[in-house]
């Protein structure tokens, strides 16, 4: 079946002469391509011949000289943009495509942390927000059973954390806790739990400070965990989901679709709860953490006829019963009150969907998150270089993330406006 779908998504069958074709570059693989396929034939069959989305594997461009080719559209998160390009291109913001085809794309259709999570400095939705999650800890509820921990009662704060992560390691498991997406996860989120924010004045310039003392304190510790083999760190990005997946790990903090993957396991039974935080940090909101993850973007320099078919497909994505079918299928987040009514109407769990509109619906500060256009994949870049560095026992917390935000303030403009063009 799967072949089957890949094979229309991709324009094998019935080929159509006058047919725009727009490609649409990703990374998928499994059950989310299956889901993107499928909408993908739905949306083709729909254009009746005369415009069809075709899927590109990132896995199967043959090397720098093809990802530097832009497709029409790519569904990655910025952070992921020299492996998708070999460069850092600009992109087309869809409030934009929309407009000139006369369709709405209003960020008061999104919940309100869907829309912060992609939309310009002044609220223009620049992308859409498919593939985002919310950052929570994975557990595997065998290991805690076999080092003596409650299974369900699983760490509520970092210091529980360390508990755990002890217990386990005593009873022979060689890595208690990883990480994926470490500075989203360890770093923004420690702002917005915390009451911290991201961006800070200084004068009349913004700066951003992710050097807080919570910060400092965070890190300092899962140092101190790495040396006595509580923590391991195997990158920046999604390397530790397959470390926990495998059993090698008995903890991970990492993105909420995971789970998906993991009901397909049968190597052990697993738990999934929020982040922890500290709570003996004054003003601590636990629940107040960021949607963040892949999002459909369109690239500049094609033509007029071209992007009005990528508005009829982001028009087409946003339909309810589209957005149900896609979060039922992938675990990915719903970007819509509307998604949520079609989902609850299909069965899904009401007390889960409650959970998630309780934190998708709070309106966010202005100051909570750095924005795509500002620069946050160049600044996770530069935490992530600076962060080895205390991996390596060779810088202390403070001194790495000092360097990292100065480094940051030096070269990322945080005021950069949206960008734009197109081809007539």
């Amino acid at each position: 079946m799967i072949r089957k779908l890949l094979f229309a998504a991709l324009g094998l069958w019935l080929p159509c002469a006058q047919a725009q074709e727009i490609t649409l570059r990703h990374d998928l693989a499994g059950q989310p391509l299956d889901a993107l396929a499928t909408l993908v034939v739905r949306f083709n069959g729909e254009q009746k011949g005369k415009a069809r989305i075709v899927l590109q594997d990132l896995k199967g461009l043959q090397g720098l000289a093809d990802r530097q080719q832009p497709p029409h559209l790519a569904l990655l998160d910025p952070d992921d943009n020299q492996q998708f390009f070999g460069t850092s291109p600009r992109f087309l913001p869809l409030h934009q495509i929309m407009a000139a085809s006369k369709l709405k794309l209003e960020a008061k259709a999104f919940f309100p942390q869907m829309a912060a999570a992609v939309d310009d400095l002044t609220g223009r939705i620049q992308a859409l927000p498919l593939a985002h999650a919310l950052p929570v800890l994975f557990y595997n509820r065998d290991a805690f059973i076999r080092a003596g921990l409650d299974p369900d009662n699983p760490p509520k704060t970092w210091w529980e954390v360390q508990t755990a992560a002890g217990k386990l390691f005593d009873a022979g498991f060689k890595c208690p806790l990883t990480s994926s997406r470490f500075a989203w996860v360890h770093l923004d989120n420690m702002s917005s739990q915390h009451g911290e924010p991201v961006l800070a004045k200084d004068g009349k310039t913004d700066r951003v400070a992710l050097n807080t003392l919570v910060h400092v304190k965070h890190i300092a510790l899962l140092a101190s965990w790495q040396k006595s083999f509580y923590f391991h760190y195997f990158g920046p990005g999604r390397e530790g989901d397959a470390k926990f997946m495998s059993g090698e790990c008995s903890m991970l903090t990492g993105e909420s679709p995971l789970y998906r993957e993991l009901q397909k396991s049968t190597g052990f039974r697993f738990g999934v709860v929020e982040l922890p935080h500290y709570d003996d940090v004054r003003g601590a909101r636990p629940a107040d953490v960021l949607p963040d993850g892949a999002a459909l973007w369109a690239l500049p320099g094609k033509h007029k006829g071209e992007y009005a078919v990528v508005a009829r497909f982001v028009e087409f994505m946003m339909k309810p019963e589209n957005q149900r079918e896609w979060v039922q299928a992938t675990g990915f987040l719903p970007m819509t009150p509307a998604a949520v009514d079609a989902l609850k109407a299909a069965g899904a769990p009401p007390a889960l969907l409650d959970r998630a509109v309780k934190r998708l619906t709070v309106t966010p500060s202005v100051n909570e998150r750095t924005k795509h256009g500002a620069g946050r994949s160049r600044i996770r870049g530069i935490l992530n270089e600076e962060i080895e560095f205390v991996w390596g026992n060779q810088k202390p917390a403070m001194e790495a993330l000092d360097t990292a935000m100065a480094r940051v303030n030096g070269v990322v403009q945080i005021s950069a406006p949206p960008r734009s063009g197109a081809k007539k």
